[in-house]
């Protein structure tokens, strides 16, 4: 977990006061089928439910798989901020809903931009060491 994921980010609400809701976009650093984990300052405690909304804005694609039930399932501490362990609820696991199928395009999306990101800098690594 030392990177956040590439283009992605994920968008909820958080009530502040009665009336009005503030709308926090947070990191993430995995995602998987069944859910993810997300660096947040706003605190939420293991078993709170966040609705999330995954937001993949590239120059190429626009993806966003919203509306994501998600169970706060660990909280972890880093500095001023925390990371989240989040499962997602009431995804199809027949992948026939929108939000699954908007899903798996991310991970498959994020797949290929990883495997490009480590082949570019393995690859420099070697060029350099032609060089010397």
């Amino acid at each position: 977990m030392n990177e956040a994921l590439p283009d992605l980010v994920a968008r909820f609400r958080v009530r502040q006061g009665l009336f009005r809701k503030e709308l926090v976009e947070a990191a993430l650093y995995e995602l998987d089928g069944y859910g993810c984990v997300m660096k947040t300052d706003k605190v939420f405690n293991p078993g709170d439910t966040v609705v999330l909304d995954l937001v993949m804005d590239m120059p190429f694609d626009k993806i966003r798989a919203e509306g994501l039930a998600g169970l706060v399932t660990e909280r972890r501490k880093h500095c001023s901020n925390f990371f989240y362990s989040i499962d997602f609820v009431e995804l199809d696991s027949s992948g026939s809903s929108s939000s699954t199928e908007k899903l798996r395009r991310i991970r498959e999306v994020l797949s290929k931009k990883q495997s490009l990101k480590s082949r570019r800098s393995s690859g420099s690594i070697s060029g350099f060491r032609q060089m010397a």
